[in-house]
């Protein structure tokens, strides 16, 4: 990249996407851990992260906001004419678009198509504009490039859509930044703490966990559990109807709530559980919270539904959110066995080594120099 001069990159946000310590969601995460500096990493690319206006401390990271207060137009026309008018004045040699097919093909017709990106974080079929096969493979045609973070997510891309007719979407799985996390315990070291990490929805098999602990803890003495996580990623996230139906069980079962943290308390606290269980009843299109466990060395309980199967398979022990009792049979297998939990501990650590961040960034600066160069 020496020779190569510095180009200009927009990183476009979802609209309603936080970008700070406090209220940053996956999506969000993973942007500021790739665009953050790093000597040792000389990319030749400037990143700006463009996104909706926030509330309170954002990442100490170029940042500009899409102001989209004036227009009386509906929310996604909004939002794209406000990314359009900060576009113009930064003039990016590259623009990467996330998760949000609608709002690229609008940005394609201000803004050369091949040099835009689509990223794509969860399933497509179920997003404006992609609906439809046809509507796939338009932007297909149209874009630079389309990118998935799992083969699951790129095979839900493609279907309907004849291989021959397009390029198959390329895939960018999500990472970490290995070198950043807390020094994950021994597993002889750790404390018996089972830990759910995440949204406390139906979806994510939060009712699942709680029910599971519920019928495994009584066999387990000396152990304990808690949920971490809350219906959004802010602090200020609102009770709902299920977080509110949950909460009696949970309190019976003796699981600590401890709602929403930071990401920096999340990874602390799964350096030193001995356990990790994500229930997920949805196909996760990646599963970042299993990477998280992996990569703190928590030995994993967790579906292997969508992503969640390439990412974790061989290195978790696979459960099916909807047989609580199998859950916490597994659970009770698991917190009794030391030796198991020490061969799961280090199957995750090895695992995530796939997910550095040095990796990705290496893999995304040749995606981009591809794009600056077809």
């Amino acid at each position: 990249m020496a020779d190569f001069p510095e180009k200009r990159v927009a990183v476009i946000l979802p609209p309603r996407e936080g970008f700070g310590p406090q209220s940053a969601g996956a999506v969000a995460l993973l942007q500021a851990r790739l665009a953050k500096p790093d000597a040792a990493h000389a990319s030749g690319f400037a990143v700006t992260i463009v996104g909706a206006p926030q509330k309170g401390e954002i990442f100490p990271l170029p940042f500009l906001p899409a102001d989209e207060s004036w227009s009386l137009w509906g929310s996604d026309a909004r939002y794209a004419a406000a990314v359009t008018r900060v576009l113009r004045r930064l003039k990016p040699d590259l623009i990467e678009v996330h998760n949000r097919p609608d709002l690229a093909r609008r940005l394609a017709a201000s803004f050369a198509p091949r040099r835009i990106a689509l990223f794509l974080h969860n399933d497509p079929r179920s997003m404006r504009g992609a609906k439809h096969a046809a509507a796939r493979a338009a932007l297909s045609r149209k874009l630079g490039a389309v990118v998935c973070v799992s083969r699951f997510l790129a095979d839900a891309w493609m279907e309907g859509i004849a291989i021959k007719t397009v390029l198959a979407p390329r895939v960018l799985p999500n990472s970490l930044d290995l070198s950043a996390l807390p020094s994950p315990l021994p597993p002889a070291e750790r404390d018996k703490v089972i830990v759910f990490a995440g949204r406390v929805v139906a979806d994510k098999g939060a009712d699942s966990f709680v029910r599971a602990c519920a019928q495994a803890l009584p066999q387990l003495p000396g152990w304990q559990a808690i949920m971490i996580g809350a219906d959004r990623f802010r602090a200020d996230s609102p009770e709902t109807p299920f977080t509110e139906r949950l909460r009696p069980e949970a309190e019976a079962a003796g699981i600590a709530l401890l709602g929403y943290r930071d990401h920096a308390t999340v990874m602390a606290a799964l350096s030193r559980a001995a356990i990790a269980v994500l229930p997920s009843r949805w196909p996760e299109p990646f599963g970042l919270a299993a990477l998280e466990a992996l990569a703190n060395g928590a030995a994993l309980l967790a579906s292997h539904r969508g992503g969640l199967a390439e990412l974790a398979a061989g290195a978790s022990v696979a459960i099916d959110p909807d047989d609580v009792s199998g859950v916490a049979a597994a659970l009770v297998s698991v917190a009794r066995d030391p030796e198991r939990r020490a061969a799961l501990s280090q199957a995750g650590l090895d695992r995530a080594l796939r997910y550095d961040l040095p990796e990705a960034r290496r893999r995304l600066d040749a995606l981009r120099m591809e794009l600056l160069t077809s």
